[in-house]
């Protein structure tokens, strides 16, 4: 893609949209916010991606979405979590095209997993893990919206754990 194409400035526009999303959804101490400003942020990302031309990233971000509300409406439903990593595989495969289409599969696996099985603290970490994916992809294809916003995903979800385990080391008061 031509930088400074209408196509490329619109496609990165799309990433730092996501990135006011994932900065308030990671600076959230509380899961269901967390959660809900991931779905606004997957949209943009996968908006983002379409346009520059990443099937398996916005097939991910798409599924991502599915995969976040199932969540919240059936937590730590097992059969569910199985359905939507075979779907993320099934679309992976459908939409493949380059070696560096493993980041965003990966993305989508551990997140499915962090999702279903995972809460609080746990839960970030592996999420972290998720944002270390995503990075790789948006550094690969060159997406500077992306990076940023994942660069500030991990960076504020370090500062959120690292809260979220100060308070509960703290000695109730009372």
């Amino acid at each position: 893609m031509d930088a400074h194409s209408p196509t490329w400035i619109a496609a990165q526009l799309g990433g730092f949209v996501a990135l006011g999303f994932i900065i308030a959804a990671f600076a959230s101490r509380q899961d269901d916010r967390l959660l809900l400003y991931l779905i606004f942020a997957n949209v943009a990302f996968a908006v983002h991606f379409l346009l520059f031309g990443e099937a398996v990233a916005a097939g991910m971000s798409g599924l991502v979405v599915v995969r976040i509300w199932l969540a919240r409406r059936f937590p730590r439903r097992q059969p569910l979590m199985w359905l939507v990593l075979i779907a993320t595989v099934a679309v992976a495969v459908a939409t493949w095209h380059s070696w560096y289409d493993i980041f965003p599969l990966l993305a989508a696996v551990f997140g499915t997993l962090a999702m279903f099985l995972l809460r609080g603290l746990p839960m970030r970490v592996l999420l972290a893990g998720v944002a270390l994916c995503w990075l790789a992809n948006a550094l690969i294809i060159g997406s500077i919206g992306g990076f940023i916003a994942e660069l500030l995903a991990l960076g504020t979800n370090l500062v959120t754990m690292w809260r979220i385990h100060c308070a509960k080391r703290r000695p109730e008061s009372g």
